[in-house]
């Protein structure tokens, strides 16, 4: 056989073999990803005779999304309503034929068309077509607390923003809540409606969740994760002393502290959280160094996709970010440690975020998944999944915990946050005013913790945060928080 013949069956022989690997890439591997396709509309649509589960809340017991049939012919379609509008939406998202789907819908799609790796789902799902019966999905329950829920809407009103409340003993979420909010039931044939709504920023904005996709400038809540850094590092106590002037110097240039007309002079660490002095954590920044602070925001869970139930493409890590990346500095000389300090500089978070580390200081320092799926359940009644809690890790020791804790309690007492008191509770919190160089478009933020004494690990932990403000944290989020958390409380002492 001469070189040529021989060449020519080589690359014939090639080319067979690569089309053998790629229809098996794409018949057998790549078929999985192709059938979840946002876009594979013959699946969608198929998807649509399938009596798809229910979600709902028992806090109270309301559905949140439901189905109503049409028959086309012979066949029967199932489409969703949402009874309960724009009260739970972001979380719950929206499924639809011509938009695809959103939040729960869309990543709880398997269990919800009983498409899930069950087998007890699939030997029922098979049975119910062998017998020409509509495969009816499985029921999502959630773990919020609508009432508060209602009560978070309303306080938002019609200013942009978010509230986060969990429980940090379990990472159980018992509000999400991001204004404006939208009604999901004019997403399939009202869509324009959506882009009229209208909210105290531009853009409203309102299919974005603010409360677990919102990236916004922390202001003085990063301090809780400063003073932790510095204790942490046993090179600071909560007596430890600083001399305030008003002012710390940066790179030459003066940094005041919010309330420019009054130094404190000399402080220590508990009073400089409580009232929030800039300048103490300035310094403390300058002397720790950023990416000590930043390692110890990562134990608290910056830098990552927090694990909630919804679709990552709808969640954010908190972090610095440099032209819209998250961003970890290379050396400490390449960030503002300073301002970083008191949460400026380029830190962006979640009120997630911030709503898990003021529970994890609460709940002596213990970090935990957070959860607002509490079980899926099939359409016997039998539990398919219960979630558990799933401790993250430690953020900080328990030591450090307790005196942060102790500091964010004053601050509450005497400091900052007195509008967040609630009687017969120990509220633990902290104010933050983001600052964005433009008069009255402050962003302003309370997180706090709950617990029934000083003693008690903290049951109860809540972000909140406001766009585009004049006041600051202590008067406009403060009052929110406290609304919010006498809802859930209450309902927790009276089920």
């Amino acid at each position: 056989m001469n070189g040529p013949i021989v060449r020519l069956t080589y690359v014939a022989l090639l080319l067979v073999g690569a089309l053998v690997v790629m229809t098996t890439y794409w018949q057998t591997w790549a078929a999985p990803a192709l059938a979840n396709r946002q876009d594979n509309a013959i699946k969608r649509v198929a998807e649509f005779s399938i009596d798809r589960g229910v979600i709902v809340s028992t806090s109270p017991f309301r559905r949140l999304a439901r189905n109503v049939q049409r028959k086309t012919g012979e066949r029967t379609l199932y489409f969703r309503r949402y009874p309960q509008g724009e009260l739970a939406a972001h979380v719950v998202g929206y499924s639809t034929v011509g938009r695809s789907r959103t939040g729960l819908e869309r990543s709880l799609n398997d269990y919800l068309t009983s498409s899930n790796a069950n087998l007890s789902t699939l030997v029922d799902k098979a049975l119910d077509e062998l017998r020409g019966k509509p495969v009816v999905g499985n029921d999502v329950v959630l773990s919020l607390d609508l009432e508060a829920q209602a009560v978070a809407l309303e306080e938002l009103g019609t200013r942009c923003g978010a509230v986060v409340a969990l429980d940090p003993r379990t990472g159980k979420v018992k509000v999400m809540v991001s204004s404006p909010s939208f009604d999901p039931n004019l997403v399939e044939n009202r869509f324009g409606e959506l882009s009229r709504i209208t909210a105290d920023c531009t853009p409203a904005s309102p299919l974005l969740n603010r409360a677990a996709a919102g990236l916004l400038v922390p202001g003085s809540t990063f301090k809780v994760i400063t003073a932790s850094a510095a204790l942490e590092s046993k090179k600071y106590k909560p007596e430890s002393s600083f001399d305030d002037p008003g002012y710390c110097t940066v790179y030459g240039k003066r940094v005041n502290n919010f309330d420019t007309s009054r130094p404190f002079g000399t402080i220590d660490l508990e009073e400089a959280l409580v009232n929030s002095v800039n300048s103490v954590f300035c310094n403390i920044g300058l002397k720790l160094g950023a990416k000590r602070i930043l390692d110890q925001a990562k134990r608290f869970g910056f830098y990552e996709l927090l694990p909630l139930e919804t679709p990552e493409d709808e969640l954010r890590a908190s972090g610095l970010y440099r032209a819209g990346k998250l961003y970890y500095p290379k050396a400490d000389s390449d960030v503002d440690a300073g301002r970083m300090a008191f949460g400026q500089e380029r830190m962006l978070v979640t009120p997630l975020q911030m709503a898990m580390v003021a529970g994890a200081i609460g709940a002596g320092g213990r970090l935990l998944e957070p959860q607002v799926v509490d079980r899926i359940v099939s359409p016997e009644g039998k539990r398919i999944q219960q979630q558990r809690p799933r401790l993250i890790r430690q953020a900080v020791s328990r030591s450090t915990a307790e005196a942060v804790a102790q500091m964010m309690r004053f601050a509450v007492e005497r400091g900052t946050g007195t509008a967040a008191r609630i009687s017969g509770y120990s509220i633990g919190g902290k104010t933050g005013t983001g600052e964005t160089g433009v008069p009255g478009a402050n962003t302003t933020w309370f997180i706090a913790f709950a617990a029934p004494d000083d003693e008690s690990p903290a049951d109860l932990a809540i972000a909140v945060v406001l766009q585009n403000q004049s006041g600051t944290g202590g008067e406009t989020a403060a009052p929110i928080a406290r609304s919010v958390m006498e809802a859930i409380l209450g309902s927790t002492e009276n089920p």
